[in-house]
């Protein structure tokens, strides 16, 4: 992992071991510093070639991305079996370019198969889901936050860091909501955001518990009728899982607009409502909690067509592919069980 990344704080809480390489992104909109980012990516493959060597894995799963990519690469060099997890409908650079020497690719959505020159390898399986998410009771949500039963709750987040935008967005539509419609809010900031969220919250007197970070979201998610957040593969996998209705207001910056095009695979089914970011305003949001708060029956139909998406089992095939392989067995032949989505293996 990387030093800065946040695995570097939740994969030791959770009991794993670690080890670390230097790598960089290529910044898009700053290509001077791509030579920079460059040397520090072949410094972390000579690293990552170093961590596989001495720790013999017997497979490596790889999720995409500049920490990703060297170990990936690595195993790949040192004759290690290699599989890929890809979140997005569009496919990061790092996993279509390895995707072509990788031994499986778990696609997230059916959609980024187009994007693979190579078919054989590919499987859809879903993003995996924390299985706590699904164990969050309403009343134990609402309890944990402090919020009233009998009312409805929206929770606003903009990922584990916050987003400005929405918070923003988020504290003018409280304003033009106060007094006109009987909400209460969970509003997730982010560390940056927190002391100005709760200030605007307490000196006016918001329906609003502000928070900088949820280690416990599944109760969040239990307590809400509606969620307000980005459109991140693991997020829609989450809301998916747990048949959320959510207005999604997608990351404008992320690599080839992945996140718009995750937010229109539920837009088109039914099960979500979108705001591009350029249109994101508080007068925008209130609206829209507003409409679809006071119509039950549409997000009974969203959580329903949410549901739709959801692959509770993801991380036991993610599973089952790895032990396949580290046991030298391979890809899924014709007598082994068929598994739904699978497109082979080599």
């Amino acid at each position: 992992g990387g030093k800065r990344g946040l695995e570097a704080q939740a994969v030791p809480e959770n009991g794993f071991r670690i080890r670390y390489i230097m790598t960089r992104g290529f910044p898009r909109r700053a290509w001077w510093r791509w030579p920079a980012a460059l040397g520090a990516n072949v410094i972390g493959l000579f690293q990552a070639l170093w961590v596989v060597a001495s720790e013999r894995p017997d497979a490596v799963l790889g999720t995409g991305g500049y920490v990703s990519g060297p170990v990936s690469a690595a195993a790949w060099m040192l004759g290690r079996p290699l599989l890929l997890q890809e979140q997005n409908s569009i496919p990061g650079l790092a996993n279509r370019w390895l995707a072509r020497v990788a031994d499986e690719v778990h696609l997230s959505f059916t959609e980024a198969r187009t994007y693979f020159g190579r078919k054989d390898n590919l499987k859809v399986t879903g993003n995996p889901v924390r299985r706590h998410i699904l164990g969050g009771d309403r009343l134990q949500g609402l309890q944990a936050f402090g919020l009233a039963d009998g009312r409805p709750t929206v929770f606003v987040f903009g990922g584990s860091r916050g987003a400005h935008r929405i918070n923003e967005a988020a504290l003018e539509a409280m304003r033009r909501l106060k007094g006109r419609v009987d909400i209460q809010f969970i509003l997730q900031t982010g560390r940056e955001d927190l002391d100005w969220g709760r200030g605007i919250v307490e000196a006016e007197q918001l329906p609003a518990r502000v928070l900088p970070f949820l280690r416990d979201i599944h109760l969040a998610y239990a307590a809400a009728d509606l969620v307000v957040c980005r459109s991140g593969a693991m997020t829609l996998a989450e809301i998916a899982a747990c048949g959320t209705p959510a207005i999604l207001v997608p990351y404008p910056y992320a690599a080839h607009n992945h996140q718009e095009v995750n937010a229109h695979n539920l837009v088109e089914r039914g099960a979500a409502a979108m705001i591009p970011d350029r249109e994101l305003s508080g007068e925008r949001l209130a609206k829209e909690i507003a409409h679809l708060i006071a119509d039950r029956q549409t997000l009974s139909r969203m959580s329903a067509n949410a549901r739709t998406f959801a692959r509770l089992d993801a991380a036991e095939r993610i599973v089952m592919s790895l032990e396949r392989w580290s046991q030298g067995r391979g890809a899924v032949r014709a007598t082994d069980p068929p598994l739904p989505g699978d497109g082979g293996g080599r």
